[in-house]
This record gives structure tokens, C-alpha cells and sequence, in this order.
């Protein structure tokens, strides 16, 4: 089975690059003003361009209103939104009904009886992102490096689409894939020298422990 990887948080024409050469298939921008990994929508325009052919670009909003969406939208012309803040199953439907694209809803875990959050977004957002509850003081709803026991879940049902983030790195990416066999993963901090500063070398080295994983379960 193909298997999605975003490389999330992009803001420099080298860590796209690496991105791109590694094989991603969605790249990932950060519109929530509190976080190191932001850019404003015309930056990340320009930036989204080598993506195209290559990669889905992704926007990534924090309760975000129309106002600042329209300019992203205007900006960038993601061909994905995600969702990463508390946004209600309405206002999914809001903005893929306004936009007229696929949305992504983040949805925070730390617990099985975490996955009852899904029930009212199936059907409604078009794929479904578990990240890690942020930590306590935190103001960064991801992106914060902290995982979360991914063996919870496995009893998701086998048709649901999603992504696993939180605290994902070349260390731990092989038990994440065998724990929990995601259709696709989400990395941000782990591909980092420094919070926001995404590092190449890293980047390569998280496709490379990837690509390990898979070709040991191929063979």
C-alpha cells in the first residue's frame, strides 16, 4: 500500500528541495501567527510552485476566519486545507462547501477513548490527522515534538483515511509504522536543527529510515 508523507512547515527553497527529493507527497505550510514554523500566504506561494506536479500543498489553519483564509486561498492556492484547531464538523463543511477543496481535520489524542472525536467529522472532512495532545502551556496546537502511544490506533476502522503525527523522527518511525500501519505520516519538528529551521540532511534521513521500514516489510 502507497503511503502519504508530509513534510510540514516548510519556509526556505532548500528544505522544499529535500522535501520533494525524498518523494513527498504532501508539503505543508503553517498559518497560526504563534508558531516558529509560520509564513505569510504570498512567501509560501511563491514556495508552493516547485511543488506543483510533485506534491499536494497543503494549508495549515488554526480557527482561522474568511478573511484570512480568502488571502491564503488568494496567495497560495493550496490544493488541500487542514484544519488544526477546534473547528467544528460545520465549519468543515463551511469551508470545503466556500473553497471548493478536500480539508484535513487535526484532531488531538492521547487516549483510546480520544477516537470517539472522529465520529462527527466521518463524512464530513476529507481525511483525518491524529496528533498528540499538546503539552500543558503549550500555545501550538502541533508541532511541538510529543507522541502519543500509537497502538491505540489500531482498532480504527480499516477504511478510515488519516495521517499520524506528533513527535515522529527517524528513530521512531519504524515502530510507528509497525505499531499502527498508517496510510500516511506527517513530520515537522523531527526534520528540524532548531524549532522552525527544517534541516535537509534531517529530512533525507527521516525518507531514508522510511524507505528502510518499507523495503524490510516488502521482503
Amino acid at each position: 500500500m502507497a503511503l502519504d508523507v508530509k513534510i510540514c512547515g516548510l519556509k526556505t527553497d532548500q528544505a522544499m528541495a529535500a522535501a520533494l527529493a525524498g518523494g513527498a507527497s504532501h508539503v505543508g505550510f503553517i498559518f497560526f501567527a504563534k508558531s516558529p514554523r509560520y509564513i505569510e500566504p504570498a512567501a509560501a506561494g511563491r514556495l508552493r510552485e516547485a511543488a506543483r506536479g510533485k506534491a499536494l500543498a497543503v494549508a495549515v489553519t488554526v480557527d482561522a476566519n474568511d478573511t484570512f483564509l480568502d488571502d491564503i486561498i488568494d496567495n497560495m492556492r493550496p490544493d488541500m486545507l487542514q484544519l488544526h484547531g477546534s473547528e467544528t464538523p460545520e465549519r468543515v463543511a463551511e469551508l470545503k462547501a466556500r473553497y471548493d477543496l478536500p480539508v484535513m481535520k487535526a484532531l488531538p489524542l492521547s487516549e483510546a477513548a480520544d477516537l470517539e472525536r472522529i465520529k462527527p467529522f466521518v463524512g464530513v472532512a476529507d481525511r483525518v490527522l491524529f496528533d498528540a495532545k499538546p503539552p500543558k502551556g503549550s500555545e501550538l496546537p502541533g508541532g511541538n515534538g510529543v507522541a502519543f502511544d500509537w497502538r491505540i490506533l489500531t482498532g480504527l476502522d480499516a477504511g478510515l483515511d488519516y495521517m499520524l503525527s506528533g513527535g515522529l523522527n527517524a528513530a521512531n518511525i519504524g515502530d510507528a509504522l509497525r505499531l499502527a500501519s498508517p496510510p500516511g505520516i506527517d513530520i515537522s519538528s523531527g526534520v528540524e536543527s532548531a524549532p522552525g529551521v527544517k534541516d535537509p540532511a534531517l529530512i533525507e534521513q527521516f525518507f531514508r529510515a522510511v524507505k528502510a521500514v518499507r523495503d524490510d516489510r516488502a521482503a
